[in-house]
């Protein structure tokens, strides 16, 4: 028997509630752009009316750092992707081959957001809609870590559902050593993907990992070689990839050092970078998830995204708060540091000193910041 009798409107409705406003082009840093991509299936050939969604993050003359516009750019991108039926899977990328995101943008920190609290707690919030909106997207989100992924950077790099990375990258915090706590996310995400310990010191030391030392630790699901010798790729010189064991301790994606690190420096610099391969691994795990039930695989991302969004659910209602005080105090000593690097030749204030003067009770004032700043140099 027909159904032609019940009642049914098939119009198409579009269910996307936000404007152009905030998204840019690559000709116009810094901004964020949105695109969309045809999907290839494993032959090359392209499959009509089904896509990928790319965001990327453009500002490579600041490592891809974020500023308030692009966050808003960001959360445009995520929304439209996520209300886009067309839409396989998300790729968020930067610019460039030296990094995905470096976090805020520290000149826009310095300059502007310091001593303005509640400032500084609306672009958290935004900060926090942004995560928000890749944890809700309606389709998997890849990291395609096309450099290095620090503090913020990293943070949203875990708000991914899954990461492929140039072997070139590197992932870390910066927090605790420029002035802030990367509550962002990754005090909630680190130890679901790392060991609680291992979570614990990338977190605090501000240490930069590389990416195969992340990869054997299990924080990106693929780490590809974009560096090209002659026909062949190679693994990131800088780092050890052809042993495991070094006197009793792991070395595999450790960064070499000394005399070896910089003839490493040398040899990566005097070779082409090509993300050919690299992106040829993307397209296959685009592919992979084009070739699911849409309805069972969100079911079981979002089902896995539940573990992220648990702690983050927490932190998020407190950390813009504690972010806007800390600009009055911490946030403004080490934003300004690393804002002033080039006057007075120290991206970081005196930390020794600092720990000196509030052992002996020193009121927060002028004369203290004073005092930790490094000078001008001559």
């Amino acid at each position: 028997m027909s159904l032609e009798w019940i009642p049914r409107d098939n119009n198409p409705k579009d269910h996307n509630y936000i404007g152009d406003e905030w998204l840019g082009t690559f000709d116009t840093p810094p901004c964020t752009v949105y695109e969309k991509k045809p999907l290839v299936d494993p032959e090359g050939n392209v499959v009509e009316g089904l896509y990928s969604a790319w965001i990327t993050f453009n500002n490579p003359k600041q490592y891809n750092s974020y500023t308030t516009n692009m966050l808003k750019g960001a959360i445009t991108g995520f929304i439209r992707s996520s209300m886009d039926k067309s839409v396989v899977a998300t790729v968020f990328t930067a610019v460039g081959d030296r990094a995905f995101c470096t976090g805020g943008n520290t000149k826009e920190y310095a300059e502007y957001y310091t001593k303005r609290p509640r400032d500084y707690s609306d672009f958290v919030l935004l900060f926090a809609k942004l995560a928000d909106a890749m944890l809700s997207c309606n389709n998997p989100v890849i990291c395609r870590a096309n450099g290095m992924r620090i503090a913020g950077g990293q943070e949203l790099g875990m708000f991914c559902d899954v990461t492929i990375a140039s072997d070139l990258a590197i992932f870390g915090q910066a927090g605790p050593r420029h002035g802030s706590a990367p509550i962002g996310g990754a005090t909630d995400v680190l130890p679901w993907m790392l060991s609680m310990e291992n979570a614990m010191w990338n977190c605090i030391s501000c240490e930069w990992w590389s990416a195969y030392k992340m990869h054997r630790l299990g924080l990106v699901y693929k780490v590809v070689p974009v560096k090209k010798q002659g026909d062949k790729w190679i693994p990131n010189p800088e780092v050890i990839t052809d042993r495991y064991i070094e006197n009793g301790q792991i070395v595999y994606g450790e960064f070499k050092t000394g005399k070896e690190r910089e003839e490493a420096k040398e040899l990566s610099k005097s070779l082409p970078t090509d993300f050919g391969l690299l992106d040829q691994e993307l397209n296959y795990m685009i592919w992979t998830l084009a070739t699911k039930f849409d309805n069972c695989l969100m079911t079981s991302v979002n089902s896995m995204r539940m573990k992220k969004k648990y702690f983050w659910e927490f932190t998020k209602t407190y950390a813009p708060y504690w972010c806007a005080a800390n600009m009055a105090t911490e946030a403004y000593l080490g934003f300004n540091a690393f804002n002033t690097e080039k006057i007075t030749g120290s991206r970081t204030i005196d930390h020794i000193k600092l720990r000196k003067l509030v052992a002996e009770g020193h009121t927060f004032d002028d004369e203290l910041i004073e005092k930790v700043f490094y000078k001008p140099m001559k």
